[in-house]
């Protein structure tokens, strides 16, 4: 697989526990403009602060674009018997050729504290087993995100270390812990 070559989705979504990882709808917006509402969110992706309607849907966009130009899975995290989104989940392929992908997670405030990001992570993850170029899943959690770093650990992944001024952030520099998880058997 080349991480430039449109990319299509599992023929059945992934799942864990009572979540399911499916292609955002349009009636994710309510979803992704309370997830908008958390500071922290626009600092690390592409939906902007606040987010208007029109913002949301044009969010909706990228994250089917990510399929055709190749870069990865985007997927609305929802709860499996309502199909309701209660945040996103993505598999990024930029290091696919040395058989690595990185992951990323959030879930709206509304629907935290309820163990739906790990659940949804331990899915994503799964699902990216069925890809036989990646051996590796990667997360970089910065080192106060302890909500974060606990949903990790809870879906599996091993901390790995510590890398210093890893990325920017909101104009910033940032440590950033790394996490690992690895396909069984390497």
């Amino acid at each position: 697989m080349s991480s430039a070559a449109p990319l299509e989705l599992p023929d059945e979504a992934p799942t864990w526990d009572g979540v399911r990882l499916r292609p955002y709808r349009t009636r994710d917006v309510p979803m992704l403009r309370d997830l908008a509402t958390d500071p922290y969110v626009p600092l690390i992706g592409t939906l902007p602060a606040r987010a208007t309607e029109d913002e949301a849907l044009a969010y909706i966009q990228r994250q089917h674009d990510r399929l055709l130009t190749g870069t990865g899975y985007s997927f609305a995290v929802t709860l499996e018997e309502s199909d309701e989104a209660v945040g996103g989940a993505g598999l990024w392929l930029g290091g696919v050729e040395h058989g690595r992908a990185s992951a990323g997670y959030s879930i709206a405030p509304q629907f935290r504290g309820h163990g739906l990001g790990g659940r949804a992570l331990i899915a994503l993850t799964t699902f990216a087993w069925t890809l036989p170029e990646i051996h590796r899943v990667e997360l970089f959690i910065e080192p106060w995100n302890a909500a974060s770093i606990r949903t990790a650990l809870k879906a599996g992944y091993s901390r790995e270390g510590l890398l210093r001024s890893h990325q920017e952030i909101g104009g910033t520099r940032v440590d950033m812990e790394l996490f690992a998880a690895l396909r069984a058997g390497d």
